[in-house]
């Protein structure tokens, strides 16, 4: 299993990905009546089952009740013991804020396991590596989010390049709002953790 769709319960999206693109589809309990509404049967429905009112006898489900984490991580540890390199997340922001911020802090925690990418109706974004190339950006607006600090981030193809300096939060020092000038954009930084958004 090398790729998986985990739809959350956040804000639904407008435009629904190829699912066919994927080798497992799996839901949240709380996003199972969104995407059963839009006619999407999951391979695999987890959580603790509070967010769902009559569970469905012929769709595979995992039932986690430990209220000590999120139904988020919980599908994460799963997906990792299966083998899973790489999960693309839907509906994970918007509607409940405190809910977004704990998704991405359990992103954070998660990000040397398993490649974690969010995608919205606007932006995908994702943490990086110290070292990292995108491709296919020109035009698109580019942000970098410390997450709380990341020092000494350099960057090339951004309209307003970064050498070397050190983004952080607590400072109001991050770098939203930037440009792909080229097709290609490479980040590099020393330490810490920065979060790329990308426009779609």
């Amino acid at each position: 299993m090398n790729k998986v769709a985990l739809f959350l319960n956040g804000e639904k999206p407008k435009n629904i990905p190829d699912l066919e693109n994927y080798d497992w589809v799996v839901c949240t309990d709380g996003a199972f009546h969104f995407l059963a509404d839009i006619q999407i049967i999951p391979d695999l429905i987890i959580g603790d089952f509070d967010s769902i009112d009559a569970l469905p006898r012929d769709i595979p489900h995992l039932h986690t009740p430990d209220q000590n984490f999120t139904d988020f991580e919980k599908a994460l540890v799963h997906l990792i013991k299966k083998g899973c390199s790489c999960v693309d997340v839907y509906a994970a922001n918007g509607l409940e804020q405190d809910h977004f911020l704990g998704n991405l802090t359990t992103a954070l925690k998660f990000k040397k396991k398993i490649k974690i990418v969010f995608f919205d109706d606007n932006q995908s974004y994702y943490f990086i590596k110290k070292q990292t190339v995108v491709k296919n950006v020109f035009g698109k607006t580019i942000s970098l989010f410390p997450f709380p600090k990341a020092l000494k981030v350099s960057s090339k193809g951004l309209l307003y390049p970064l050498n070397g300096t050190t983004l952080n939060m607590k400072k109001n020092k991050i770098g939203t709002r930037n440009k792909a000038t080229e097709p290609k954009i490479e980040i590099q930084f020393e330490k810490g953790n920065l979060l790329l958004f990308i426009e779609n």
